[in-house]
């Protein structure tokens, strides 16, 4: 794909939403090569025309989007970008989409859907284009989670804190860290993807079935202990107001966004690198843009430990990168080895 526009495939059954979509990509240097009214013209269209992205829509008649995706990862592999109504019902479809092999979704905005649409269109073809640079065998259905084993003659410090930023690609990614991350390192983790309100509740109860740990969406005035992890709210930035013995509280507020985004990973790690006291672990995941970068920074100044994913187990390679530039990151680390460089700052060797 290197120097020539994406080819994009657009699946939606709405005429009009097919129209809108396909015209902003074009706008944006994206060329459209076909459309699909449903799953069915979709798995046919990818398997003729062999784009380099789909956008597709979550409910369409005759198959699905969900039904398409796996299809078309088993058939014909192409990065997928599901485009979702702002819905809960739609909030599970989406996480099943991306239990498929779908890197990521764009939430489509309601009311006036044409003035709506137009104003996301940026946001739109930046995040199909990063989708169309993902090599699709690596955006596989998900196996479930992966538990690593921790030997019982370890012991771990006290007080431990985990700060994840992630976006595009993320919530698989943060889903296996944290599947994979021991209760005995005790740790309180705060987790900020880059995700709309409406979803990032059903991710906090998606990890929550996949951890060991008590995982749940952020509130105004949350505290958490070792073992408790919180998710940011969608639309809110999270901030550590206050961390004693151990204990640690947040404070959601609507202030303009960071980097473009809200919530945003800096300013959480921002806030954490300044009150907590106790061991610091910052991570950077997969994702688009330079959220999560200053936070680093910060976290590393603070005395803190700062690892990013690699490139090649990265969706995209935006958001570690521009980490990793800082030259603040200790580790830069593919997937699988992310816990045991997390565990490198909690583990204290038995004697």
């Amino acid at each position: 794909m290197v120097g020539r526009r994406p080819r994009a495939v657009v699946a939606d059954d709405s005429h009009f939403m097919r129209s809108v979509i396909s015209d902003m990509l074009e706008d944006g240097g994206i060329e459209v090569v076909g459309e699909a009214r449903n799953g069915r013209e979709a798995v046919e269209t990818v398997a003729d025309l062999d784009p380099d992205v789909v956008t597709m829509d979550v409910e369409m008649p005759e198959m699905n989007g969900i039904e398409a995706v796996d299809r078309i990862m088993s058939e014909h592999p192409t990065p997928v970008l599901m485009l979702s109504a702002h819905t809960d019902e739609n909030a599970d479809v989406t996480f099943e989409a991306l239990d498929k092999g779908a890197v990521d979704f764009f939430t489509k905005p309601g009311g006036e859907v044409s003035m709506e649409m137009s104003r996301l269109e940026d946001q739109l073809v930046d995040m199909v284009t990063s989708v169309a640079e993902v090599d699709p065998a690596d955006s596989g259905g998900d196996d479930g989670p992966s538990r690593t084993g921790t030997p019982s003659t370890r012991t771990y410090v006290d007080n431990p804190t985990l700060l994840i930023g992630s976006s595009t690609g993320g919530p698989k990614m943060v889903e296996r860290v944290m599947s994979e991350l021991p209760l005995a390192a005790d740790f309180r983790v705060l987790v900020v993807q880059h995700m709309p309100d409406g979803f990032t509740g059903r991710f906090a109860q998606r990890i929550d079935a996949r951890s060991d740990y008590d995982v749940r969406e952020a509130g105004h005035g949350d505290r958490i202990g070792g073992g408790e992890a919180l998710v940011a709210q969608g639309g809110k930035h999270m901030v550590v107001s206050n961390y004693r013995s151990g204990r640690m509280r947040v404070k959601l507020n609507e202030d303009p966004p960071v980097n473009s985004v809200r919530p945003a990973v800096d300013t959480t790690m921002t806030s954490a690198a300044e009150v907590v006291t106790d061991p610091l672990v910052g991570v950077i995941l997969t994702g688009m843009g330079e959220d999560g970068a200053a936070g680093i920074e910060d976290i590393k100044a603070a005395g803190g430990r700062t690892i990013a994913q690699d490139e090649e187990t990265s969706a995209v390679f935006g958001m570690p990168k521009r980490a990793i530039e800082t030259g603040t990151v200790d580790e830069v680390l593919p997937i699988e080895d992310i816990v045991d460089g997390i565990l490198h700052t909690a583990r204290a060797e038995v004697n």
